[in-house]
């Protein structure tokens, strides 16, 4: 190679970490042909774990570092909520202990479709857009976390020599989870979760809740926190939260909440770990 494609070679490879992940797309927008990055893959320099994405030689393939490129490189507006969202704040289903990880992802466009061709022990799931008024935010690093958390996101570390990702706040993860299809598993799975969140910020859930669009995610959400009588639950401020009216039924056949008229199942007591 010349020295100026030497320097290029040397200028992408230092900039790419451990566990960095480029896609073909941001290799051409800073300026690499596909002739060129072809042929840093046959001299060894990159290695494709799919087509089309690129890791540095000796990188390793890790999800924290995939989100970070979605995030960060790709800037798509993207993020980890609901269930796995849980599950980084230390909160997790006992059945699904020992299972391979679901990453959930939820944001207002598709992931590529590379994302499902890594060989990877976690699978990604694309959840589909948050049920929230707010639009979901481009995850730059100009991005300032106060902006996030007004919407309860936030940045985390998830491995270290990656930088943070952003993912949902319990508060938020809780109620996205509660948007998820309807029926008897999504109530038991909800109820195993929330009998663990007891320090949720009552503020917090106050304002999530006025700007969720799902009733049926914010009747289940109150129903199953009064069902546990959390403490912050006392102290949310429910005015200006809209509940709609009429029953909602999530489960066929089973018990009216007196309070949030929506159905749970009869038998949620035997589900409790």
């Amino acid at each position: 190679m010349s020295d100026q494609k030497d320097k290029k070679l040397n200028r992408l490879l230092a900039s790419l970490g451990d566990f960095d992940l480029v896609s073909s797309r941001w290799l051409q927008a800073q300026g690499y042909s596909r002739s060129l990055v072809a042929r840093y893959v046959s001299s060894g320099w990159l290695i494709s774990p799919a087509r089309g994405v690129y890791l540095r030689k000796g990188g390793r393939l890790q999800w924290q570092g995939v989100l970070r490129s979605l995030q960060q490189r790709e800037g798509l507006p993207l993020y980890i909520g609901g269930r796995f969202a849980l599950e980084m704040h230390g909160h997790e289903h006992y059945l699904r202990l020992g299972e391979a990880a679901t990453v959930t992802l939820y944001g207002a466009v598709r992931p590529p479709g590379w994302l499902g061709q890594l060989a990877l022990p976690e699978r990604f799931v694309f959840c589909g857009k948050p049920p929230f008024e707010w639009s979901v935010p481009h995850f730059t690093i100009e991005t300032q976390d106060d902006v996030l958390r007004d919407q309860g996101l936030e940045r985390r570390e998830a491995i270290s020599g990656v930088e943070p990702i952003v993912c949902s706040t319990p508060e938020r993860a809780i109620l996205e989870l509660c948007d998820g299809p309807t029926g008897a598993a999504l109530v038991y799975e909800a109820d195993a979760l929330m009998q663990s969140l007891t320090t949720l910020r009552p503020r917090r859930v106050a304002v999530l809740l006025r700007h969720c669009r799902s009733i049926k995610a914010k009747r289940l959400f109150l129903a199953l926190a009064d069902r546990y009588q959390h403490a912050w639950l006392r102290r949310t401020p429910l005015d200006g939260v809209d509940l709609g009216s009429g029953k909602r039924v999530l489960v066929p056949g089973g018990r009216l909440h007196p309070t949030y008229q929506i159905t749970l199942p009869r038998d949620l007591d035997e589900h409790l770990g």
